[in-house]
């Protein structure tokens, strides 16, 4: 989602995926870190980290920063398939912000930043800052999920980097998303045959297991965002008793989970366009883009018709051509955050929009040069692969084409800019068949739950849901945010001082709470 749920290019995190494994399937074990586990996989659990620097080569920026904050990154192997743990490993590469109160140590707390697809691995020192004097009682684990980053890697040669595109105005851009999408399901299936069965996030979930019983944990802790809620949710059931303190932002309830994870967030995405474009309005002298938001709303239009029949933005020695499939790409992109600087990121990204679609110069600016290379290279291909064959391999998708052109066609009534974008055909409907069932809760979890009502890309209804699905859990509640991801990022202190508190006791408030924005 992220991403679909997050943003869609990564940033330190970024912010919406055969044979049914048996009983045995892995049932996955639940053993106490340490002890003898079932099915093979004692020498995964038992398993002896190597800590070390974070830099991976003489150009590792990132390895560099972590290492200046005191953070420290390991390997951990896990079996490609848990249903055959005496075969094939991979390795999942995670990091490690040690407890600097160790008197008060309260245990790990994993995190993973949403996606799906997304790496976490560099987030450790940010939420440190967030949870305050909260943070010095916790290791702080990073990871990136198999396959994901600096984990072992799948990269499916993509011509573009994401699969998060609009069929366009007509059948003719239909037929074009068709063929691209096929094609992007044919290149994985050529590259990662092998592996692809298994890129799941119920093995995900496993993964995190072997990492608690690595680390020597009874229970891990966990914070996730956006789809990393969903995660989150799926390692309470898989296994219960093997979890403390869980912080779910932005959730997905597990029967909406999909590969198209946007559809439905229709709404939602129209009202924060709205919100954005009346706040665009009192900058027109800025933006130039107009005086009301009827008029920027009406600009937007403009620029998504003249797309219909390409636009070229030029940036250096870059030449972008754009179509009606990637501009409703950018415009949700930009959407999901309500903060000024957010907001003023998309103003810059329609004004030149606006003088494309016009014939004018363009001089993008960095973030959406950014982006356009994102939507319309292969430059981070391994993310948008990543993503993709997570997606497919958990839930499977309608094969046929004529139902999503259906469904687009539906929608585009009511929904004319974001339905084709929602509804649209993806590689998975050209994937092999998950080898597992999704997962069903079945079990409660005491989790915290937060959600702003205005959130357009995990929509609030599907907190709610997920809080009533899980009976022993609360609702957290941000009133009036367009805002996809809160805790630690939008700066709202109501919202953080009471997930520190719920992470620094464990008591999980009385009921049901509310912030104001």
């Amino acid at each position: 989602m992220d991403d679909y749920a997050r943003r869609v290019p990564h940033t330190r995190r970024v912010a919406a995926f055969g044979a049914v494994v048996t009983a045995l399937a892995l049932a996955a074990p639940t053993a106490h870190a340490g002890a003898v586990t079932s099915g093979g996989l004692d020498r995964y659990y038992q398993q002896r980290l190597d800590w070390g620097s974070c830099v991976k080569g003489t150009g590792d920026q990132a390895g560099r920063d972590l290492d200046k904050a005191g953070v420290r990154c390991a390997d951990v192997t896990v079996p490609l398939d848990y249903a055959a743990p005496g075969g094939r490993t991979i390795r999942v590469a995670i990091s490690r912000l040690e407890a600097t109160d160790r008197r008060h140590r309260l245990g790990a707390l994993l995190i993973n930043p949403g996606g799906p697809g997304g790496s976490g691995l560099d987030m450790p020192p940010d939420i440190r800052k967030a949870m305050k004097e909260t943070g010095a009682r916790y290791d702080l684990i990073g990871m990136d999920p198999r396959f994901v980053g600096r984990s072992t890697p799948l990269d499916c040669g993509w011509p573009v980097s994401t699969s998060v595109l609009s069929a366009g105005a007509g059948r003719a851009g239909f037929e074009r998303q068709v063929a691209l999408q096929k094609g992007l399901a044919d290149k994985c299936r050529a590259v990662g045959a092998d592996v692809l069965p298994h890129v799941s996030t119920r093995n995900t979930a496993r993964d995190m297991n072997v990492i608690r019983g690595a680390l020597g944990e009874e229970k891990l802790s966990y914070l996730g965002y956006s789809y990393g809620t969903y995660l989150g949710t799926v390692y309470t059931q898989m296994f219960p008793g093997r979890y403390d303190r869980v912080v779910l932002d932005g959730a997905l309830d597990t029967p909406r989970y999909q590969p198209r994870l946007l559809r439905g967030a229709e709404p939602e995405n129209e009202r924060a366009l709205a919100g954005w474009a009346a706040w665009a309005a009192r900058r027109h002298a800025t933006y130039g883009l107009g005086r009301s938001r009827d008029q920027v709303l009406a600009t937007v239009d403009r620029i998504v018709a003249k797309s219909a029949r390409g636009l070229t933005l030029r940036t250096g020695s870059d030449v972008f051509r754009v179509d009606d499939s990637h501009v409703p790409f950018l415009l949700v992109e930009g959407i999901a955050d309500d903060t000024d600087a957010a907001r003023a990121a998309l103003g810059e990204t329609v004004s030149v929009l606006a003088d494309a679609a016009a014939g004018k110069p363009t001089r993008p600016s960095k973030h959406l040069a950014e982006l356009l290379r994102y939507a319309t290279t292969g430059v981070d291909s391994a993310s948008g692969s990543a993503q993709a064959a997570i997606l497919c391999g958990d839930v499977a998708a309608p094969r046929d084409p004529e139902r999503y052109w259906r469904d687009i066609q539906r929608a585009r009534v009511r929904h004319p800019l974001f339905g084709p974008l929602t509804n649209n055909i993806s590689p998975c409907a050209f994937w092999d068949r998950p080898r597992e069932k999704p997962t069903r809760v079945r079990h409660d979890a005491r989790a915290l739950i937060v959600a702003a009502t205005g959130d357009p890309r995990a929509p609030y209804e599907g907190s709610v849901a997920l809080r009533q699905r899980l009976p022993g859990s609360k609702l957290l509640t941000l009133k009036g945010a367009n805002r996809h991801g809160i805790y630690g990022e939008y700066g709202n202190t109501c919202v953080d001082s009471k997930v520190n508190a719920y992470l620094a006791t464990g008591r999980l408030p009385a009921k049901d709470e509310t912030c104001a924005r």
